[in-house]
């Protein structure tokens, strides 16, 4: 697998939870999910042209959109369930037990994994480039079985994936930061939920140590991988979501909002700067880059959260568009990525200039985003409405 392909399939927002009845919503981090999932994709169209070298990437850092995501994922949960648990209520809703938990994070994740799957299942036949290895042998049935198993969840072992990439979801990549949201989600209805601050606290310090650590004196100087099913994707995927997932839902849990004109601007700014930058350090200072990427992850992405919930139910052009881009973020983030696979092989097959590319990348761009409309207006909306009535309304 080249260091290219490596650092595809590494972002993955996942959606919001549906905030208590009778509590506002944060807009502003709605949207800085959907700008951050816009910058996912653009990063995955210049990814063809790196060569595999990271040195090369253009949107640099924009593998960091998951670390991101997954501090914005603890901090909204925190925010919708802390207060609903069993015995936990506070009069800001119906009294919650873990089922009940598990059931909401599925209603809300589930259907557009399974489209997603079914987009890349869908167009697989359009994916035989040389950069795919695996892909001409792969007979049907494997096909189908890797589909039912990414419905579910279930994750490949390098051996039995179909693609040779080493994905734990080949049909569509990006998936796998959605098994680690999972393990976070499941970790914190346990019992992580339960810990005082102070705890908590001392978790969010061991998580960054371990972070910074990986980043550091690891041999990459980046935080790049998570989707393979060995020694190290496990590490770095677990190590990428401890952090940020329990950082969020500490940041909510002290209360520490930063209030400041055109906020969503700013941060969107933040964000943008922190992604596109150039890599640091060349191939000589691999540390440099790991220093650079962990005050991303730890001082800078708090604090743009922390900002972006200063205010709630904001209004204005901006904002209005921060929601419309927030509710594409998931669909766009779940389904693109089918669409990457054929423009990266396609570009790196033929050779492709990037300045002969660049139409066809920004129309790559537009159907993906196009395509995710559909699926959210089409079928999860109404996918998640039908299962609300249905499966949460009985407890």
């Amino acid at each position: 697998m080249t260091s290219s392909a490596a650092a595809t399939s590494t972002i993955a927002p996942a959606p919001a939870a549906a905030p208590t009845p009778g509590k506002s919503h944060y807009v502003i981090l709605d949207g800085l999910r959907g700008v951050a999932s816009l910058l996912v994709v653009v990063f995955h169209l210049f990814e063809a042209y790196a060569g595999g070298s990271p040195q090369k990437q253009i949107i640099n850092h924009g593998y960091l959109a998951v670390d991101f995501f997954f501090l914005l994922s603890g901090f909204v949960i925190a925010y919708a369930y802390d207060d609903r648990w069993g015995g936990q209520g506070q009069g800001q809703g119906e009294s919650m037990s873990q089922w009940s938990f598990y059931k909401r994070r599925l209603v809300r994740l589930q259907p557009m994994i399974v489209i997603g799957g079914l987009v890349g299942a869908a167009l697989l036949a359009f994916q035989h480039y040389s950069i795919f290895p695996k892909l001409p042998t792969a007979t049907t049935w494997q096909v189908i079985g890797v589909l039912l198993l990414g419905f579910v969840m279930i994750p490949l072992r390098p051996s039995a994936e179909i693609r040779g990439w080493g994905e734990i979801y080949p049909l569509n990549g990006p998936q796998w930061s959605l098994f680690y949201e999972y393990i976070a989600n499941i970790l914190y209805a346990v019992g992580l939920r339960k810990l005082p601050i102070r705890w908590l606290g001392v978790l969010v310090a061991v998580s960054a140590l371990a972070l910074v650590g990986l980043l550091v004196l690891g041999p990459r100087g980046d935080v790049i991988g998570g989707w393979a099913l060995d020694a190290n994707g496990i590490q770095i995927g677990l190590t990428r979501v401890m952090f940020p997932f329990f950082a969020g839902v500490l940041l909510m849990r002290l209360g520490k909002r930063i209030k400041v004109r055109h906020g969503f601007a700013l941060c969107s700014l933040l964000l943008v700067a922190a992604l596109a930058l150039p890599r640091f350090g060349g191939t000589e200072r691999l540390w440099l880059n790991g220093l650079y990427e962990a005050a991303c992850i730890i001082l800078l992405f708090p604090l743009i959260v922390a900002i972006g919930a200063g205010e709630k139910d904001a209004d204005g052009p901006s904002v209005r568009i921060a929601r419309f881009f927030g509710d594409l973020s998931y669909p766009l983030y779940i389904t693109h990525y089918p669409l990457i696979y054929i423009y990266t092989g396609w570009v790196i097959d033929r050779k492709i200039p990037a300045a002969q590319g660049a139409l066809v990348g920004a129309g790559v761009f537009v159907a993906a985003v196009a395509i995710a409309w559909a699926c959210l207006k089409l079928i999860d909306e109404p996918v998640r409405r039908w299962l609300s009535a249905r499966v949460l309304a009985r407890g």
